[in-house]
């Protein structure tokens, strides 16, 4: 039996703020399979084209997002011992980020839905407070 395989990709623009958060992106995930998807199996790419931003997958609102972001804090403190020195003071610990958080996620999807666990989320982790607009690559392989 041969299948035929497509692929679409979109960027988002998306504004993250001045301060470090986990920003829940699952909704705009969903809502491009909706339009590209078309009830389709494959696999979602989400990737952040930037030096001082991941993705993770984890629960969200229950205090785990903001739990990761005190790890972060704790493992990679915002002081003066890192050798990247441009920008904010302690902002070398951003371009470390990426290196604990991939800057990437590959996520499977049935009918065209994320098969997420029940309390899984897709998560942009972005603790670069100088620069507060990312771009989110979606690619979708079906």
């Amino acid at each position: 039996m041969a299948t035929t395989s497509t692929f679409q990709s979109r960027v988002l623009d998306i504004t993250t703020g001045d301060r470090e958060v986990a920003l829940d992106v699952t909704d705009r995930c969903a809502a491009f399979l909706d339009e590209v998807a078309a009830g389709r199996d494959g696999l979602l790419n989400v990737f952040v084209p930037h030096a001082t931003a991941g993705v993770a997958v984890l629960e969200t609102g229950a205090g785990s997002d903001d739990d990761l972001l005190a790890v972060l804090r704790d493992l990679l403190p915002a002081d003066d011992r890192w050798r990247h020195r441009h920008g904010s003071p302690g902002h070398g610990r951003d371009h470390v980020v990426p290196g604990l958080v991939a800057p990437h996620a590959t996520l499977p999807v049935i009918a065209g839905r994320l098969a997420l666990g029940t309390w899984q989320s897709v998560v942009l982790i972005d603790t670069n407070g100088d620069n507060p607009r990312r771009n989110l690559r979606l690619s979708f392989l079906g």
